[in-house]
């Protein structure tokens, strides 16, 4: 009796590990999203106000996506490592 308790336990953690990665990685998507997002407008406010100074701005914002996104994939990663362990 006490090992399907047992069995139950783990079960019912491994329910909730997979349901918490799930919520992780969409988090994180959706924060890339907004970030990436942001980072657009900005750039394309400033290149309105300074357009001679819009291929400093467009290289700087393609930096700062590709940082945001590199962040967003290594949490997507840990996320599925955490289902897949």
């Amino acid at each position: 009796m006490t090992s399907l308790l047992v069995f139950l336990q783990v079960a019912a953690s491994l329910a909730w590990g997979y349901l918490g990665a799930a919520v992780g990685a969409g988090l994180a998507t959706i924060g890339a999203g907004l970030g990436i997002g942001k980072i657009g407008q900005g750039a394309m406010e400033g290149i309105a106000r300074q357009p001679e100074a819009g291929g400093d701005i467009r290289s700087t914002m393609i930096i700062a996506a590709a940082l945001v996104e590199g962040v967003a994939f290594f949490a997507v990663v840990v996320c599925l490592l955490v289902v897949l362990k």
